[in-house]
Parts: structure tokens; C-alpha cells; sequence
């Protein structure tokens, strides 16, 4: 749980970087493909992880409507990380002028729960990288090279002339 506004907003930041480099690295056109029937396509899980901004923002107090809420996704991945990227600054934004360090102590109504808002923070940051790490299963089953996120991929391993981690 976050207890300070700037940790979370330095950690964002960088979840941010994580989350275009994933987005930019999936194949145009292999975005609908599904690799079986219970699994999300790499479109849906980018979308979704993109829509949970809002709602999670609208649910938190922090922005007025959900302006994703029963939005389509867009036609590429490069719009979808456009519009991830908009509302992602716009709820640190938003988080910057609205709360402060004391507040996240305080509790939301959030699914039913009430929830400490510093709470909220780190479940946005936990919910992305969850939905990251499918994406990157997914990307691996359609044949893609997966970008390396918290350390190197097998490709980048390969890149630097050292064997991948077993």
C-alpha cells in the first residue's frame, strides 16, 4: 500500500514505460487472435488494462465520468497505448491535485470493499503488471519476441551475446 503520492507516481512512470513497450511490441494485426477460448486476445487484455484507469479512477473520486466505459478498442495497438498513455497522466494528474500523502489512509468504496485510497494505488499498479504478464504468454503462443519488462527477455539475452535464463 502506498503511503506517499510520489512514490506511487515514480512507480506509474515506469509502469508506464512498461506497458508501451509491451502494447508496441505486439504484431499489427495479431491483436484479435485468440489462442484459446478462455483466454483474453492481446487486444482485449491491452484494452481492459487501459479501461481499468478510469474505472478504477472514476470509482476512487478522481475523475467525474469513466470516459472508456463501454468504449470499443480502438483499431491498432499503437491507439490503444495512445489512450493509455492520455489517462494514465491524466490520473497522476488528477491524483496530484486531488489527494495527498495523508489521504490515502482514508477509504473508498471500491467493488463492494472499502478500500484505503493508497490501497487503490497499488492494486492499479499490481492489476497492470498482472495483465502485462498474460499478455506476454499470449505474444510467446502467437510467436512473437517478447520485450524483457523487470530484467531481459530470451531475445535480449540473445541480443547482448549471453545464453537465456533456463
Amino acid at each position: 500500500m502506498y503511503r506517499v503520492l510520489e512514490d506511487f507516481i515514480t512507480d506509474w512512470q515506469q509502469e508506464d514505460i512498461f506497458t508501451e513497450k509491451i502494447f508496441l511490441a505486439v504484431r499489427e494485426g495479431s491483436q484479435r487472435e485468440k489462442v484459446h477460448p478462455d483466454v483474453r486476445s492481446l487486444e482485449r487484455l491491452a484494452w481492459h488494462i487501459t479501461q481499468t484507469i478510469t474505472e478504477m479512477g472514476e470509482k476512487a473520486g478522481l475523475f467525474e465520468h469513466d470516459p472508456l466505459e463501454d468504449r470499443p478498442a480502438p483499431a491498432t495497438m499503437k491507439e490503444i497505448s495512445e489512450a493509455y498513455l492520455l489517462n494514465s497522466k491524466k490520473l497522476a494528474e488528477l491524483i496530484r491535485e486531488k489527494w495527498t500523502d495523508a489521504s490515502l489512509e482514508e477509504e473508498v468504496n471500491m467493488y463492494g470493499e472499502n478500500w484505503k485510497k493508497g490501497k487503490i494505488l497499488s492494486v492499479l499498479v499490481a492489476h497492470g503488471a498482472h495483465h502485462r504478464s498474460q499478455m506476454t504468454v499470449v505474444m510467446r503462443l502467437l510467436g512473437m519476441a517478447v520485450p524483457g519488462i523487470y530484467g531481459p527477455s530470451k531475445e535480449e539475452w540473445a541480443a547482448i551475446g549471453m545464453p537465456a535464463m533456463e
